[in-house]
């Protein structure tokens, strides 16, 4: 039989210690602003910045072979809403010379005669040198520029031939329909990942901070002597997080909503559902790292090295299905690939609850894991 009474002063204790927390969060200003102005940035920041488009392209054209086809090439690059041609030259290394200072991102080489061997052999040659620092912007860019070299060549072809267009014989028409992003929008990508980002930020630096700012302080050990118990005082530190995170989470959903027209198109129950599934995992881990570090500072600096593995492996910024086999595995123990999956499923494909069973499954087990060894720690060192 249950005894309410009991369980009554449990639940006072642990509210006690929230109404704590909660005031402690409203004394200190820097906090405050945290939870405000880290979204907002992050979201208006990131969201914009974080982006794989390529929208300006800059070519350094050297036209060896100043023809009215060359000129012709050069105004269909021109043309392109890709391609800026910035400089002109008639030498080649001068070309090289603005790769190597980094302010041309491609150097575009038509040599002498070539009008002329395009009407007297039929086949003329170029030269394309691409900037490959970033690997996946120079496959981009070199792909546009062949695109726009192909068309050219058409042209030339349906010139030639009489014709006022190229058209073959037989040729079969496609029509191209994007799902769940029909727009193609990045930032509708990036959106729902930054939001993941922002949640696991907010979660793990304010939990991490919160008890080993109590140790800092000297009042750790006038809690321990209180007959709170453990449970009651973690739990107790553990909801106002929840609260803030799912607030923050609040926030930059309006904004994506407002700001880039992100189309929500799941449950909202069910993204702030697994946000505090999330959130327990992500919590316990900062609250792990706070039983084991001794000042604010060693705090910073365990939590900014996991927050790096598990932002950068977690599939924000690039595909998991392109990573090694063996990180592929290793990311089943991170909790920021599986949110961020939930995130752009949820809001972008309108996932119900048995397409994320995976997901549910192992965040629960992380969740458990993390806030299982958080009290364990805790009471070792209590």
């Amino acid at each position: 039989m249950v005894n309410y009474k009991i369980v009554n002063e449990k639940m006072k204790t642990i509210f006690y210690v929230i109404q704590k927390e909660f005031i402690q969060v409203k004394r200190n200003k820097v906090m405050l602003r945290m939870i405000v102005m880290i979204p907002l940035l992050q979201m208006l920041v990131l969201v914009f910045a974080a982006t794989y488009d390529l929208k300006n392209v800059d070519i350094f054209l050297v036209d060896k072979d100043l023809s009215s086809t060359s000129r012709e090439l050069a105004g269909k690059l021109e043309a392109s809403p890709f391609f800026t041609i910035n400089n002109t030259s008639f030498d080649p290394e001068d070309g090289e010379n603005e790769l190597l200072r980094n302010a041309d991102d491609m150097v575009l080489v038509i040599p002498r005669g070539f009008e002329r061997d395009l009407i007297r052999d039929d086949k003329a040659s170029l030269q394309i040198l691409v900037n490959a620092i970033d690997g996946q912007a120079a496959q981009l860019g070199y792909s546009y520029a062949a695109s726009v070299i192909r068309d050219f060549n058409k042209n030339i072809i349906a010139e030639w031939k009489g014709l006022p267009e190229f058209n073959p014989p037989y040729q079969i028409n496609t029509v191209s329909r994007f799902w769940y992003n029909s727009e193609l929008e990045y930032k509708w990508y990036m959106a729902p990942g930054v939001l993941a980002i922002l949640v696991t930020l907010i979660g793990l630096f304010l939990s991490g901070m919160s008890l080993v700012k109590e140790k800092e302080q000297g009042t750790i050990e006038q809690l321990n002597v209180t007959p709170i118990k453990k449970i009651q005082f973690l739990t107790g530190k553990l909801i106002p997080f929840v609260v803030i995170a799912l607030f923050d989470l609040s926030f930059g959903l309006i904004i994506a909503k407002v700001v880039f027209n992100l189309p929500i198109v799941g449950s909202l129950g069910l993204v702030f559902g697994f946000g505090i599934l999330y959130l327990l995992g992500i919590l316990g881990l900062g609250l792990l790292i706070s039983t084991v570090a001794d000042t604010q500072q060693q705090v910073m600096f365990v939590t900014y090295f996991f927050m790096m593995i598990f932002i950068l492996m977690g599939g924000i910024f690039t595909p998991v299905d392109s990573m090694p086999h063996w990180a592929q595995l290793v990311n089943e123990a991170n909790p920021v690939f599986h949110f961020m999956k939930v995130m752009r499923m949820v809001v972008l494909k309108g996932s119900n609850f048995g397409d994320l069973i995976h997901e549910f499954v192992a965040l629960c087990i992380l969740g458990f894991t993390f806030l299982s060894l958080a009290v364990w720690r805790y009471r070792k060192t209590a």
